[in-house]
């Protein structure tokens, strides 16, 4: 067995940078690449003159795109290994914001979209898994708290920048948006390349909180070659992708269409409806550190449907309450508990299975939630326009969310004390 050599057992752990590089690498892929879309939409449909279902199809694009890559993103970095997947990712997503913001065709952009997404995939699922080499399972839950807490990062620069770049450069404020948001991810593609580690054995090291009888994990170099039936066959893991499809399509449907909603239908200014949107990350930065600790004490069960029952009521109030107070609180309630979901999710691969295959479990389990967030858009856009508002959208999403919250009930997964 490893031993750490008692200055290296006391000094500063290796881990915390590469979960300071995850949580860098999920304000990228996520925080950017994903949510710069809901402040940007409106900007996008005027320039662009795209209508509700072809904007709809803009966001799916790039859901559909991580979608793609997440069947084999986890898989690759198991056998390459997460750091060489990750920087690509991130380079790919870069690539995808910076032509984003080139095109001036709606197909294009869609495409570029897709790309985007690709990358985001890439680069989030790896470095999701690769926590889980480098934080032993009672510290699991707290560090992907910390690291989805990246997309709380992203909401915040993306409601404080876009409102400033779009009244400097008015109608192309959007393009230059993409562009910034491509030059960030390009310089973090590099980063990771440079500061990631696979394994804590490269550093002679064990896993961060790991107890002096516990055996240290597995290097992926040993075990590229994983028994893929012990993730396809497993009915927890397949219990935790059913469940993932409901976080997928509510959420999605609530972030990409806030801001749209309260300009079009509700009479708010763009500069208040995303300073509201604002108010997300703001509140959200916490929520993937509480609610990830919250799991590794209550266990990942009743976490998850305590904040799935919560965002069914975030969604719901948002629709049903058309006052500046009601969207106020659902902004609260769904900031407090935003990305906790994915954190926990991140955990429970852990748990579930040996820590060096949760990487790929992740990427089969969001299979789900891509399916999921794919469809959320599109579903959300046509009834848009057949209702002629998206308020449908919401209570779609709040229903699904509570589907979500009652099939958590019945997961059973233990964790390490």
């Amino acid at each position: 067995m490893m031993k750490e050599s008692p200055s290296k057992a006391s000094s500063f752990h290796y881990a915390w940078l590469i979960l300071l590089m995850a949580f860098m690498t999920v304000f990228a892929s996520l925080g950017l690449a994903r949510f710069g879309y809901s402040v940007l939409l409106p900007a996008m449909q005027e320039n662009l003159g795209l209508d509700q279902t072809e904007t709809g199809l803009l966001v799916s694009a790039n859901l559909g795109g991580y979608l793609f890559f997440s069947a084999v993103g986890g898989a690759l970095a198991t056998r390459y290994g997460p750091r060489i997947v990750i920087s690509f990712g991130l380079a790919l997503c870069g690539l995808g914001m910076w032509m984003t913001g080139m095109v001036s065709d709606p197909g294009w952009a869609t495409f570029w979209c897709g790309v985007t997404g690709i990358g985001s995939g890439a680069s989030n699922l790896p470095v999701m898994g690769l926590l889980s080499l480098w934080f032993a399972s009672r510290k699991r839950g707290m560090s992907a708290g910390i690291a989805v807490s990246g997309s709380s990062l992203g909401l915040v620069l993306v409601g404080m920048l876009v409102p400033e770049l779009l009244e400097m450069f008015e109608k192309e404020g959007w393009r230059t948006c993409w562009l910034v948001f491509g030059v960030l991810c390009l310089l973090l593609s590099l980063a990771a390349l440079l500061l990631l580690r696979d394994h804590p054995d490269e550093k002679s090291l064990k896993p961060c909180g790991s107890l002096p009888a516990e055996i240290p994990t597995a290097v992926p170099g040993n075990t590229s070659r994983i028994s893929w039936n012990l993730i396809y066959r497993s009915p927890k893991v397949w219990h935790l992708g059913v469940i993932y499809v409901a976080f997928g399509f509510s959420y999605i449907i609530y972030l990409s269409f806030f801001v749209v909603y309260l300009i079009r239908e509700q009479d708010y200014l763009h500069d208040e409806a995303s300073l509201l949107f604002m108010l997300i990350g703001w509140v959200s930065l916490f929520c993937g550190v509480i609610w990830g600790s919250v799991s590794d004490r209550i266990g990942r069960s009743r976490s998850l449907f305590l904040v799935y029952l919560l965002q069914s009521v975030a969604y719901a109030l948002f629709w049903l309450s058309e006052t500046p107070s009601g969207f106020f609180m659902s902004a609260l309630i769904f900031g407090f508990t935003a990305w906790s979901i994915p954190a926990i999710m991140a955990a429970a691969c852990g748990d579930v299975l040996e820590p060096h295959m949760a990487s790929a479990a992740l990427g089969f389990i969001t299979l789900f939630f891509g399916i999921g967030q794919s469809l959320g858009p599109l579903l959300a856009g046509w009834m848009a326009d057949y209702f002629l508002s998206y308020g449908p959208g919401f209570l779609a999403a709040a229903t699904v969310s509570l589907a979500g919250a009652i099939g958590s009930l019945f997961l059973k997964i233990q964790t390490s004390p």
